[in-house]
C-alpha cells in the first residue's frame, strides 16, 4: 500500500531504525508524511485528509463583478436617459435625478469591495441584530413625523438629517442573512413540521407581515419567495412548502388586498378597459417596448420624450425605456445579464466551502434575480402592477447600495469556492459521517466521490 507508514524494524539496541530508501527524520507530532508515490500522483495521506479543511482564499468570481458593474452602468445611463428631460423641466436641472443616483452608486461600489474583502463567516455574529434592526426600522415606517408617504403608502422612512431610506431594502438583506445562519445550524431538522416549518414561519412571517402593511406588495412577494426559496435549498418539506404557499395565497385574496390591488389583477386582465386610467401604466409600457422595435430608436431618441408619457419611466418603468431606445436586442442582452447572474450566483452555492456560505449565496441570488423577473413580468404584461425596482438599474439608492453590499457578500464567498464539482462542509456544519458537504433535503442520498484532480 503506497500510502502507509514505513515499517520500523528494531536495531540491537532496541532503538527504531528506519527501513533504508525512507527518510530518517520523523514528523513533529506523529504527522504521516507523504511517499515518493504520493507525491508523484498528487495524493494527501490520509491522515492529512482528516484535518480541517483549508480555507485558501483565490479571486473572486470576475463573472459576477462583471454582470453586475455592467448593470449598474446602463442603469446610470438609463436613468438619466429617461429623467433628464423631466428633471429639466421641473428643476432646470438635467442632472437632479441622476446625479444622486451616481453617488449612490459610487457608495455602493464601496460597500461592496468592502464585503468582498471580509470573511463573510464574521455575519453569523450579527445576524440576529441585523434581523431585529430591520424590523425595527419596518415599525417605525409607521411612526407618523418619521415615514415619508408616496401614493398612499408609507414606504420611506426619515431620520433627522440623514437622507430617506427603504427600511425593506435592510429588511431583505438582514432576513436572508439570518436565515442561512439559523437553516446551517437546524440541519436536518428543517424537514421537520415543529422542528424547521413552524420556527421558519415565526422568522419570516413578521418581516412579511410588516413590509405587506405599508403596503407594499410586489416587496411583499420578493420576500416571502426569498425566504421560500432558501426554506428549498435547505431542505425543507415539499409538502409543507405547497402548503405555506397555498394558505399565503389565501390569507393575501381574503383579508390583506386593498381595492386598489383588486383593480390592478383587473386592469392586468384587460388593460385597454381603461386606457386612461388604470390602464395608462401597461398600455404605455407596452407602447414604448413596440416603438423600440428590433434595434430601437437610440440612445436619448425616446419617442415619448424621456419618460413624459411614460410614468415612473426612471425606477419602475426603465425597461421600458430600455426597449423603445435600444430595441429587442437591448433588452435581450440585459435579461442575459441577470441570467448570467443567476447561473454564477448558483455556482457559487452549490461550491461554497459551508452551508452557511451555500445558503447566504442561494439566497441573495433568488432575491435579486426574483425581483428582476417581477420588475420585468410587470413591464411587458406578463404580471400585475407592482411598485417595484429592476435591481441595479432602476434609480433609487436604498435599493442599489444594499444589492450592491449583497453582491459583495456574494463575491466574499466566491473567493473562497472550491473546485467545480465537489461538496466541502466547514466543520461546524458537518452532518454526514464521511465529512462532506451536506445540504438536507427530501430523499437525499449520499454524495457520490467525485475527483478533484485535473487531467
Amino acid at each position: 500500500m503506497s500510502d502507509a507508514l514505513p515499517v520500523a524494524r528494531r536495531s540491537g539496541g532496541g532503538r527504531p531504525v528506519e527501513r533504508a530508501g525512507n527518510p530518517a527524520k520523523r514528523p513533529v507530532g506523529g504527522a504521516k508524511v507523504a511517499s515518493p508515490a504520493d507525491a508523484a500522483l498528487g495524493r494527501t495521506p490520509a491522515r492529512q485528509k482528516a484535518t480541517a479543511l483549508n480555507r485558501d482564499r483565490h479571486q473572486a468570481d470576475l463573472g459576477i463583478l462583471v454582470i453586475v458593474v455592467a448593470l449598474t452602468a446602463v442603469g446610470i445611463l438609463m436613468v438619466y436617459s429617461s429623467s433628464a428631460m423631466k428633471a429639466y423641466i421641473a428643476t432646470d436641472d438635467t442632472l437632479a435625478i441622476v446625479g444622486p443616483q451616481i453617488g449612490w452608486a459610487a457608495l455602493g461600489m464601496v460597500a461592496m469591495a468592502a464585503m468582498m474583502r471580509v470573511d463573510y463567516r464574521y455575519l453569523r455574529f450579527i445576524s440576529v441584530p441585523a434581523y431585529v434592526l430591520g424590523a425595527v426600522l419596518l415599525v417605525l415606517v409607521f411612526v407618523p413625523g418619521l415615514n415619508v408617504v408616496i401614493g398612499g403608502s408609507a414606504r420611506w422612512l426619515k431620520l433627522g438629517p440623514l437622507p430617506a431610506l427603504h427600511p425593506a431594502e435592510i429588511a431583505k438583506l438582514a432576513l436572508i442573512i439570518y436565515l442561512a445562519h439559523w437553516f446551517a445550524k437546524r440541519g436536518t431538522r428543517v424537514k421537520g413540521f415543529w422542528t424547521g416549518t413552524i420556527p421558519f414561519l415565526v422568522i419570516l412571517a413578521p418581516i412579511v407581515a410588516l413590509v405587506f402593511r405599508e403596503p407594499d406588495l410586489g416587496t411583499t412577494i420578493v420576500i416571502a419567495a426569498t425566504g421560500l426559496t432558501m426554506f428549498f435549498v435547505a431542505g425543507g418539506s415539499l409538502i409543507q412548502l405547497a402548503a405555506i404557499g397555498f394558505a399565503a395565497f389565501v390569507a393575501v385574496v381574503a383579508v390583506g388586498l386593498r381595492g386598489y390591488q383588486l383593480t390592478r389583477i383587473k386592469t392586468w386582465l384587460d388593460p385597454w378597459s381603461d386606457p386612461l386610467g388604470t390602464g395608462f401604466h401597461t398600455i404605455q409600457g407596452l407602447l414604448a417596448l413596440g416603438l423600440g422595435g428590433f434595434l430601437g430608436a437610440g440612445l436619448g431618441e425616446s419617442r415619448l420624450a424621456g419618460g413624459l408619457f411614460l410614468p415612473n419611466a426612471s425606477n419602475d418603468y426603465i425597461f421600458a425605456i430600455i426597449g423603445e431606445e435600444f430595441g429587442l436586442i437591448g433588452a435581450g442582452i440585459v435579461i442575459l445579464l441577470f441570467i448570467g447572474l443567476a447561473y454564477s450566483g448558483i455556482r457559487v452555492s452549490l461550491a461554497a466551502p459551508d452551508t452557511f456560505g451555500a445558503l447566504l449565496a442561494a439566497g441573495i441570488t433568488a432575491w435579486l434575480c426574483i425581483q428582476a423577473f417581477i420588475n420585468i413580468g410587470v413591464v411587458v404584461a406578463l404580471i400585475p402592477v407592482t411598485g417595484i425596482t429592476l435591481p441595479f438599474i432602476s434609480a433609487g439608492g436604498s435599493s442599489l447600495t444594499i444589492s450592491l453590499a449583497a453582491v459583495g457578500i456574494l463575491l466574499s464567498i466566491s473567493r473562497e469556492t472550491v473546485e467545480r464539482g465537489t461538496w466541502n462542509d466547514a466543520a461546524a456544519d458537518r452532518r454526514g459521517r464521511d465529512g462532506r458537504a451536506y445540504l438536507p433535503g427530501p430523499r437525499r442520498g449520499a454524495l457520490p466521490s467525485r475527483t478533484t484532480e485535473r487531467a
